[in-house]
């Protein structure tokens, strides 16, 4: 799942001034207390857990109270899935968080375990998690009885086919999971574009009564994880590809009052909601008021201010420099967010082919600099092997079943800033100093944008590299990276990714990161990455049983990062939310990549 703007800038030696430092949580994906000792935990990926027998309502909240309305400050808007709410579009951190807690229903959904603080998958509209066959090549949803749409009609079979098949397509929602899940794994999703495209039957999906089979080309053992999106839900039959996104209909607690693309969204009660049929999700407030693009330091003085706003407010990303009168003024109100995300450096493997360049490109970041430059805490909201050896260098976050940390030693020396070095590996591919031009984008809508980048392009030359650095102001990096029609893109050998796990898996990384079909502009590989012995080990893990997949997919990690290192590691990531003194139990949610879980927050009245 891409994360978010704040976050790829920091890939790319920009600003991360939304972050914050912490104190380590003990519980798994709960992020609950800002007290503790500042660290990393290797609980950030979470929703590994499973309960096919779940049924609604939700447990209740001991000593939630119903009423008020909650207002949300996303200083960063994480593009809401490129100005839409349509589901299948939907594969951001933010905008999924959103939808799937509080105004749209999928197949299967999480639900957050209070006793350990750990995510469940859980059914949702279906009576369970779905039945595979023992290939894993056709799964069984049966629909529950009883729901409903916001206007009162029933929820159907065919209207949630309907939105599964809207996913294939690529061409209207390029944005979505569909790319990397529905056309890979569907049987003939390789050749359909979708139902606004290809008019006839689509032999992936077939309907009778309240049953939903789906039918696959290969085994998807992870399918009832990847059926709690928002693109594996219902949509009216009559919505259309352009406008739908921008007041879609509620089958959740919420519905849309209203929604300005990238700037406001208003969500109230959905009366037709059926708690009843809903085992994951409460509707304890009246209203939830979304406002994006906040400025930082508005959002955390808010938060921070005895106003009646302010006490039922939530910033989702405070500024490093606010931390501590936010700690002082709100205590416990402030929480720890592990993410099960990594930042990457990508080097364009069509265009730094020798090995020794992009190892010597590991030597001359500078790790700790770059960071304090963006804002954040080398150690404690960014970290990987340069602080703590036990993280390593590779891709996969921390807590990932299957996960090895890499930790190597090229030439004798472990992986840090070292110009030296740097110069070393340079030499031995046959570049003297000053010789090998490397170029990057960087996010110039900060200060803080600015002196990152500053201090890498110092490293790179200290380190033996001629350096360009492009400013980009006019929107996400992502805008540059996945774009090869851009005119900076062009200029460009080194790339950027920030990617978390869409469900607790190395297989919503690792091809997402490294398939060759993901390269050249058509998804998350912007470096390029391009070995057919890569492509080949992905797909044969991929029909390993499942009980062996963790396993592979770790050690495939290691032969990657070993044999050709096609990504630097800029660091493992953990945010901080805040949230007035009006407002009770808002925890983190592993599960989309690390937001607030809104299903479970509500107002003292």
């Amino acid at each position: 799942m891409r994360r978010s703007k704040a976050v790829v800038a920091a890939v790319a030696g920009a600003a991360l001034f939304t972050l914050a430092a912490c104190g380590g949580s003990g519980s798994a994906g709960s992020g609950s207390g800002s007290n503790g000792a500042v660290g990393f935990t290797e609980g950030a990926s979470g929703g590994g857990d499973k309960d096919p027998t779940a049924q609604g309502p939700a447990p209740a909240v001991p000593g939630a109270k119903t009423g008020g309305t909650i207002s949300v400050l996303a200083p960063d808007p994480d593009d809401m899935g490129e100005s839409t709410l349509d589901p299948a579009a939907q594969w951001s951190v933010t905008a999924n968080s959103i939808i799937q807690d509080l105004l749209e229903r999928s197949l299967t959904t999480y639900r957050r375990d209070p006793s350990t603080g750990r995510y469940v998958l859980v059914p949702d509209l279906a009576t369970d998690l779905g039945t595979p066959s023992p290939d894993y090549k056709t799964w069984t949803f049966t629909l529950k009885s009883g729901i409903k749409w916001q206007d009162g009609s029933p929820v159907t079979a065919q209207q949630v086919a309907f939105g599964i098949e809207r996913s294939f397509d690529q061409k209207d929602f390029a944005t979505g999971p569909g790319g990397s899940y529905s056309n890979p794994y569907f049987l003939d999703g390789d050749k359909y574009q979708g139902p606004y495209i290809d008019k006839g039957k689509f032999p992936g999906v077939s309907v009778s009564g309240n049953t939903i089979t789906l039918h696959m080309a290969k085994p998807f053992p992870e399918m009832d994880y990847y059926a709690a999106f928002p693109a594996i839900g219902p949509v009216p039959l009559t919505a259309d590809a352009k406008n739908y996104g921008l007041k879609p209909m509620a089958t959740g607690p919420y519905e849309v009052k209203k929604y300005v693309p990238n700037q406001e969204l208003d969500l109230v009660k959905n009366p037709q909601w059926d708690p009843n049929t809903d085992p994951a999700r409460h509707q304890y407030a009246n209203e939830f008021d979304f406002k994006f693009q906040v400025n930082p330091s508005v959002a955390d003085e808010t938060v921070m201010g005895n106003s009646a706003a302010g006490k039922t407010t939530i910033v989702t990303d405070t500024q490093s420099t606010d931390f501590q009168k936010e700690q002082n003024t709100l205590g416990n109100h402030v929480v720890v967010a592990p993410q099960p995300c990594t930042g990457l450096t990508y080097p364009d493997y069509s265009k730094i082919k020798d090995l020794k360049v992009r190892q010597a490109l590991a030597f001359a970041y500078p790790y700790k600099d770059a960071w304090s430059a963006a804002g954040t805490i080398p150690g404690v909201q960014l970290a990987n092997g340069v602080t703590d050896p036990s993280l390593g260098f590779g891709v996969l976050p921390p807590g990932m079943a299957g996960r090895i940390p890499w930790n190597p030693t090229i030439d004798g020396e472990t992986i840090q800033y070292d110009p030296n070095q740097a110069k070393k590996l340079l030499s031995e591919a046959g570049y003297q100093p000053g010789e090998y031009h490397v170029s990057f984008a960087y996010d110039s809508s900060t200060p803080q944008g600015k002196a990152a980048a500053d201090v890498t392009t110092k490293a790179y030359e200290q380190s033996g590299f001629s350096v360009t650095a492009y400013p980009y102001s006019a929107g996400s990096l992502y805008d540059i990276w996945t774009d090869p029609s851009n005119a900076i893109h062009k200029k460009l050998n080194i790339e950027g990714v920030a990617w978390c796990q869409d469900w607790p898996s190395a297989a919503t990384l690792l091809p997402v990161l490294f398939d060759s079909k993901n390269g050249n502009g058509n998804g998350y590989n912007t470096g390029n990455f391009d070995e057919p012995s890569v492509d080949k080990a992905m797909d044969n893990i991929k029909l390993l049983p499942i009980d062996q997949q963790a396993t592979a997919w770790g050690k495939l990690e290691n032969e990657i990062m070993t044999k050709y290192m096609p990504v630097i590691n800029k660091g493992f990531y953990q945010y901080i939310y805040a949230y007035g003194k009006g407002l009770s139990n808002l925890n983190n949610d592993t599960t989309v990549g690390g937001a607030p879980n809104y299903r479970d927050v509500f107002v003292n009245q």
